[in-house]
């Protein structure tokens, strides 16, 4: 293992669990890379019963020595690597939406254990390490229990506490870019295991104690977790696992690919060097300085065949893949088109609550706006509207269109 995994893996200190056997229940979000996941995991998690991570699985996966150039060579695993580790380091991060704050002690190990996944290079040197201790703690006690000033506000002191002499590290964090960091810098580290935009870990929850652990419901979401169909049963042997796919036309989520692959500050999956493969992707590679080495969002089984394909045609077979693992895999009881979740987020949810045997919740407020390239509007695939109109004449982008429930008729597209 990489030596400064391991220093990782040291530095974070989760305890072994035993409570893995008694996880009953597990809902797994299916869905397309810029398919909206990220937010409608976000609603879902506000749920009292339900328990979730701050952000995605992959970083713990690479930590246990699962996913892609460890046990895969693209993000599909069919048997999981040291599963027992695995589970205890989401048992370990795991928790509940709450009005409080953690304590400072919860808080400390929170924000470190997550900020040790997003550069881990940089903090691999000790004396860094140390400081970022020492920066944490005193960002932490600028606030209390009584503090009203909103999350993000909140994460953006300790963000700038501790990266005050490399503030342009705070453009890799959702929410915190600076537009003016788009054109001068992209994402060069030297090791990657949470993949940016990162996550500024929530303040505001809940830790999971063993007792809930029978009657919660733990939520996961990742675009990878199509080709993984199997993985949260081995994880969770006595666990009933729900799946449910959520889905988006193909012209907004091409489009929202087409600009995170050419998008500098985040979405860095795979670093291709370490496997000596280099992209040749026209629109992509010949474009960003980063085109060459990194591949970006979910990574099908057929990459290979991608390699050297113009950019949307990469896009097109990432939506198209997705959908088409999970119609094969047969596993989904309750399909949710994004789109309606949009346009009436209180009666979509309250389907899915009804589906899984839940309480209706009732949200907070207007939705957040999560991973975005650019702010949110209406129609924004419009433009590429000539290239996207071009795709949608395809045979395969119309059958999987029919099969997933959309129109092929542009004006239904949002």
């Amino acid at each position: 293992m990489d030596s400064a995994l391991q220093t990782v893996k040291s530095r974070r200190a989760v305890p072994c669990s035993e409570l893995a056997p008694k996880v009953r229940r597990v809902v797994v979000i299916l869905s397309g890379s810029r398919g909206g996941s990220s937010l409608f995991k976000e609603a879902l998690a506000q749920h009292p019963r339900i328990a979730s991570l701050d952000g995605e699985l992959e970083p713990l996966l690479a930590l246990s020595g699962n996913g892609f150039n460890h046990n895969s060579a693209s993000d599909e695993i069919e048997q999981v690597a040291n599963a027992a580790e695995l589970a205890s380091s989401i048992l370990d991060e795991i928790s509940f939406a709450s009005t409080e704050f953690l304590d400072t002690h919860c808080l400390l190990r929170k924000w470190r254990n997550r900020l040790l996944l997003q550069f881990p290079s940089h903090f691999a040197n000790p004396d860094v390490y140390d400081r970022l201790q020492l920066s944490l703690r005193a960002a932490l006690s600028q606030f209390d229990q009584g503090d009203r000033r909103s999350e993000a506000e909140l994460q953006r002191l300790i963000l700038s506490t501790v990266f005050s002499e490399q503030p342009w590290r705070i453009s890799y964090y959702d929410g915190h870019t600076n537009p003016s960091d788009q054109c001068q810098r992209f994402f060069d580290e030297a090791l990657k295991i949470e993949e940016p935009p990162f996550v500024a870990p929530a303040l505001r929850r809940r830790p999971l104690a063993p007792a809930e652990v029978g009657d919660a419901v733990f939520l996961f979401k990742s675009p990878s977790d199509a080709y993984r169909i199997g993985m949260y049963e081995q994880l969770f042997p006595n666990a009933e696992v729900t799946y449910i796919h959520l889905t988006r036309g193909f012209a907004q989520s091409v489009n929202g690919l087409m600009d995170g692959w050419l998008y500098p500050l985040g979405f860095f999956s795979h670093d291709l060097s370490s496997i000596g493969c280099e992209l040749a992707i026209p629109g992509y590679s010949d474009i960003v300085p980063f085109g060459r080495r990194w591949w970006k969002f979910d990574m099908p089984p057929n990459w290979r065949k991608f390699i050297d394909s113009r950019l949307e045609d990469v896009c097109l077979n990432q939506w198209r893949s997705v959908h088409e693992a999970v119609l094969r895999s047969g596993v989904c009881s309750l399909r949710v088109a994004f789109e309606d979740f949009v346009a009436a987020p209180a009666s979509t949810l309250r389907r899915v609550t009804d589906h899984l045997g839940l309480p209706t919740i009732v949200l907070p407020g207007a939705l957040p706006v999560r991973m975005a390239t650019e702010p949110p509007r209406s129609r924004r695939w419009q433009k590429r509207g000539p290239l996207l109109t071009d795709l949608g004449r395809r045979p395969e982008v119309r059958e999987m269109m029919e099969l997933l429930g959309y129109s092929m008729e542009p004006d239904g597209w949002l």
